[in-house]
């Protein structure tokens, strides 16, 4: 009988256990599922795809071109040749083309060499792609700092719900006290009403952080995918703010680099543009005339060679073109220089404030024990009638500012070292 109930006992405490260990939530796990819920993820797929389907159409350009067309025309003119020979001799009769004229034609074409057009076109293609994934990548990074908002705003209102608890039974104490006080002859009702007066208002208080609690939840539930609730244990952080480097590694920076290969690739397309273009061609009809503009009949035709082209025209702009390329570049190199300076800026202050909250929280123990002491004085005092319940309110309330400067400094600490971890992204 003892083996059994020792089985139940141990069964119960791992169900126990398992559920518990069910309910914990890290801030990892939650940037995690909101990075993978994010709507705007599945872009990565996309333009993946994209960028093959481009290139292998670029790729294309290689197989032979052909085209079909035809024609029916009614010319005003046609070719003829009048003659006016010496007499006594027969006469010569030339055919004449007609006016209708008929033609069907069959065309194709093979590229053999454009001048590296295709060639510097895949490339822009995989460059612009890539800047498209940093760019979504710098979006997706964003997220991060919603999501550690979010978190440690929950964090806050369950450390202030907590010493809400402790402060609203230690009024239901005092109010026990002050009955007792009463029928002792050293309170009276006014002192009682003050107490219950300090009791609603906590009720209030507690009302606020439970709804702020359930909003933030709500909103990080979005986020991350699935659903939260106020009952499941939200892991507080420990970071090590000394191991936080001051080396910027953000994704904005990749960004800025695809940018700025995306607009070299530019030049090299340029440079293509203004090449000439060499090709072969082999061109199949049939029609009325064909090749021999003097025969009426409808008869087929085929000619073949090789084309030479070049617009030499692009080459009035080449300059220009150059410089609006170079002009970009230097648009990319500033903007990288504002952004790095701003993160310059931002980071001593980011440091500055670790430190301030460090300092702060030093104190913040010394504080609440030297309030608890004047709380628990304050108390003998009104017990001997030497001090007015409104006077221990004070204290109690003092004594729990102390309680939530306390937790409220923890929090903003943590929230400070991980946006300093944001701006540097840090892992």
């Amino acid at each position: 009988m003892r083996l059994k109930t020792f089985l139940l006992l141990a069964g119960m405490i791992w169900m126990l256990s398992t559920v518990a260990v069910g309910q914990i939530v890290t801030l990892d796990e939650i940037q995690q599922k909101a990075e993978a819920n994010y709507p705007a993820i599945a872009r990565y797929g996309i333009i993946e795809k994209t960028k093959n389907y481009s290139i292998v159409n670029a790729n294309k350009a290689y197989l032979p071109q052909g085209t079909l067309s035809a024609q029916a025309t009614w010319q005003s003119n046609v070719p003829h040749i009048d003659l006016d020979f010496p007499e006594g001799m027969p006469p010569l009769e030339i055919p004449v083309p007609d006016q209708d004229q008929y033609r069907v034609i069959a065309e194709l074409n093979q590229l053999i060499w454009d001048g590296g057009n295709i060639s510097a076109g895949k490339k822009s293609l995989q460059a612009h792609a890539e800047l498209e994934r940093q760019q979504l990548e710098t979006e997706i990074y964003a997220l991060r700092e919603r999501v550690n908002n979010l978190y440690f705003g929950i964090l806050l209102m369950k450390e202030n719900l907590q010493q809400q608890a402790i402060l609203e039974n230690e009024l239901q104490r005092n109010y026990h006290n002050v009955l007792a006080y009463i029928q002792n002859g050293v309170a009276n009702e006014a002192d009682l009403s003050a107490v219950k007066v300090e009791q609603l208002k906590a009720g209030q208080k507690r009302i606020q952080l439970e709804s702020t609690l359930e909003a933030y939840i709500r909103m990080l539930s979005v986020l991350a995918g699935e659903s939260l609730d106020r009952s499941m244990v939200f892991v507080k952080p420990t970071p090590d703010d000394e191991l936080i480097s001051p080396v910027i590694n953000r994704p904005e920076l990749k960004m800025f680099n695809a940018q700025e290969a995306a607009v070299e690739t530019q030049k090299s397309l340029l440079k293509a543009r203004n090449m000439p273009k060499l090709g072969a061609f082999a061109q199949g009809g049939y029609g009325k005339p064909g090749l021999n503009m003097f025969d009426n009949d409808f008869s087929p035709y085929f000619l073949g060679g090789i084309r030479l082209s070049w617009n030499f025209g692009n080459l009035y702009t080449l300059g220009n073109d150059r410089k609006k390329i170079d002009l970009q570049k230097q648009s990319v190199d500033i903007q990288r220089e504002t952004f790095l300076h701003n993160l310059s800026v931002q980071i001593p202050q980011q440091q500055a404030e670790i430190e301030r909250y460090k300092k702060t929280m030093q104190d913040d123990d010394e504080i609440i024990r030297h309030q608890t002491l004047i709380r628990e004085a304050a108390e003998v005092k009104v017990e001997n009638g030497t001090l007015t319940v409104s006077d221990l309110m004070k204290e109690i309330n003092a004594e729990e500012a102390a309680k939530q400067a306390k937790t409220l400094h923890e929090i903003q600490y943590l929230m400070a070292v991980y946006a300093l971890k944001h701006t540097t992204n840090q892992p």
